[in-house]
């Protein structure tokens, strides 16, 4: 049987990692596919240090359009990053009848819609395995593994960067701009780390995630979402104190009015599986009616774990590129046309267990004055910490009970423009994750 062509699009970090897996484990995957699978087109910017990675038997070209629409290649292999390029390949490869696979997270949260609808229309299959938590197969499992459940939440550390951070923060007491610092000196973090640290990239993932866990659209332009650079160490080193640890969390959720979708801090209970990835290990937890809570842990970026998810969709579309488009695993899990656009809950109604800090003036009065607005206001405290500031002032912690997000804005409101108050209301959600 002839071998299947790939072109690869991109051979930086990941697709170099790609080249190594496919070509060092060579043999392996026949055993697997039945028939070989062979990068016979490149498309780099830097030819010399690409021909010096791959030798002299592949086509090496700066247009990767011209890999896209060669008739002689089976499959489309996009690891450029980036939107508008990317977008415009991945779009005539479908177009041209290719199947595709690509880790290009950002991609899919914006314009996957529009992508996943051509492929189905066009019969070819868009993989993307690679694009979320690197080498940790979540997405086969949402997919197939847990095809028999109606999956209830997931929620994940799906960052690798903001999770070293947190980790660096609580073992060694160091600021978010020490830890930061230290993450950018080891290359878990770029020179512009925003997208990290700021949630946007665990917010492309997630919405991803959501997409298959639910068989709606993919919506990443209505997750809420939050970062990590404000995060005080003193709130994880009081998290600690309390038996909780803060993770950058994403959660998506179905819910009676509609689905949960949010990326934000999150206290954990250390006993949790969850709480102890440390690092910048990734892992994901997911919910079946069925199965109940599943975990799945490992490296979520680098080299060679990020190539083993893009080889790993390979290996399925090589298998069943000759299968009739009905038999092939849908993209996003459930058949196209049984997509359902459930809407995604605004945070005003997501209900959550909080931990609240504040400064006050430590005097008589302050403390019925904040537990009658937190009561007026349907915030049952499950727990009050206090702790000296000074002479005058005092730091006073709250752990809520389940209290929905609207609720507590409007309280948080009103006890910040009390006069005793001398601080922010730093306010984070709480998950048990039973």
């Amino acid at each position: 049987m002839s071998r299947i062509k790939v072109g690869l699009l991109g051979i930086g970090v990941v697709g170099g990692g790609t080249w190594k897996v496919l070509t060092g484990n060579a043999g392996e995957i026949e055993r697997r596919v039945g028939r070989g699978i062979e990068v016979v087109a490149v498309a780099a910017r830097d030819l010399d240090k690409a021909r010096r990675l791959v030798g002299e038997t592949v086509r090496l070209t700066e247009d990767g359009m011209s890999i896209v629409r060669d008739p002689e290649i089976d499959i489309i292999v996009e690891l450029v990053g980036g939107e508008s390029v990317a977008r415009e390949w991945i779009m005539e490869a479908i177009a041209q009848g290719k199947h595709v696979v690509t880790a290009n997270k950002a991609l899919l949260a914006k314009h996957g819609n529009e992508i996943f609808r051509a492929a189905a229309e066009k019969g070819v299959m868009v993989a993307f395995e690679a694009a979320v938590a690197g080498g940790i197969p979540v997405i086969k499992a949402i997919r197939e593994g847990l095809a028999a459940n109606r999956i209830q939440w997931v929620a994940g550390i799906i960052n690798g960067t903001t999770n070293y951070i947190l980790s660096e923060m609580r073992v060694r007491g160091v600021s978010f701009e020490e830890a930061l610092a230290d993450a950018q000196r080891l290359g878990y973090a770029e020179a512009d780390p925003t997208f990290d640290v700021e949630g946007v990239d665990a917010a492309h993932k997630l919405s991803l995630l959501a997409s298959l866990a639910f068989g709606i659209p993919v919506q990443f332009d209505k997750a809420h979402i939050e970062g990590i650079s404000e995060l005080a160490r003193e709130d994880i080193a009081h998290a600690e104190r309390l038996g909780y640890r803060i993770k950058l969390l994403g959660v998506t959720r179905r819910s009676a009015k509609g689905i949960e979708l949010r990326v934000h801090p999150t206290l954990i209970p250390a006993e949790r599986l969850l709480a102890n990835v440390e690092g910048a290990m990734n892992a994901v937890l997911v919910s079946g009616d069925a199965v109940g809570p599943t975990l799945y842990y490992g490296q979520g970026a680098g080299e060679l774990p990020t190539a083993s998810a893009v080889v790993a969709d390979l290996v399925d579309v090589a298998r069943l590129q000759a299968a009739d488009p009905g038999h092939q695993v849908p993209s996003l899990a459930f058949q196209p046309n049984a997509m359902v656009d459930i809407p995604i809950l605004s945070m005003d109604d997501v209900v959550s267990s909080y931990y609240l800090r504040l400064r006050v003036e430590d005097r008589p009065g302050v403390l019925a004055d904040l537990a009658r607005i937190l009561s007026d206001s349907h915030i049952s405290i499950n727990s009050m910490f206090q702790e000296p500031h000074g002479e005058a002032d005092a730091d006073i912690i709250f752990l809520s009970h389940q209290a929905r997000e609207g609720d507590v804005n409007r309280a948080l409101e009103k006890i910040q423009s009390l006069p005793f108050v001398k601080s922010r209301v730093i306010r984070l959600r709480m998950e048990n994750l039973l």
